[in-house]
């Protein structure tokens, strides 16, 4: 079973990312979810931004970190939205890493991407804070990384949040299925 580090979205700590790892927990997995806001949480993304800003990359950044040292060298980094960016400030440090799961964004590839390296993203389509442009673009810099990314047409950004207005119960419980698959085949 791996051991998972999730990071959450720009709105902090919620109950989703509970919810979240309570799924893969109940197949027998790890996970951890660091707060990297320090206890602080908004409801919406104007106010996430906000307490971002407030919060303060250095503090963010070092209590991710804290969490990743944490963690066994092979286990999977994980995230949502903003905390799926974060994953890639920690990736090319752990090249024993057994994969990426990415939900509602995605990561800025370690030059070069490890060959092998099994990456799932789920994101909506379309999605608000970014273009087609830019998943084609990321897309094509997977290199020889295994990559596999999940679209989700019309559901909102984070989706698998049902206290938020972009929630999409369809897609939500697809996403964790393929999740979940994902995770059983590492």
């Amino acid at each position: 079973m791996a051991h998972i580090v999730l990071f959450h979205s720009i709105l902090g700590r919620r109950p989703v990312e509970g919810e979240i790892a309570a799924v893969f927990e109940a197949d027998g997995h790890t996970v951890s979810v660091p707060d990297l806001y320090g206890g602080e949480a908004a409801d919406d993304y104007d106010a996430g931004f906000a307490l971002r800003r407030a919060v303060g990359t250095e503090a963010i950044i070092e209590r991710a970190r804290r969490a990743v040292e944490a963690a066994p060298a092979e286990a999977v980094l994980a995230g949502v939205s903003f905390g799926a960016a974060l994953v890639g400030e920690f990736w090319q440090q752990r090249p024993a890493m057994a994969g990426a799961l990415l939900f509602a964004g995605i990561a800025e590839w370690m030059d070069p991407p490890r060959a092998g390296l099994p990456v799932a993203a789920h994101i909506a389509r379309p999605d608000p804070f970014d273009d087609e442009d830019y998943f084609a673009g990321w897309l094509a810099g997977q290199g020889e990384a295994d990559v596999e990314l999940h679209r989700y047409d019309g559901a909102g950004h984070y989706f698998l949040d049902p206290a938020l207005a972009d929630y999409d119960e369809a897609a939500a419980r697809l996403c964790l299925d393929r999740s979940r698959d994902f995770l059983a085949r590492l």
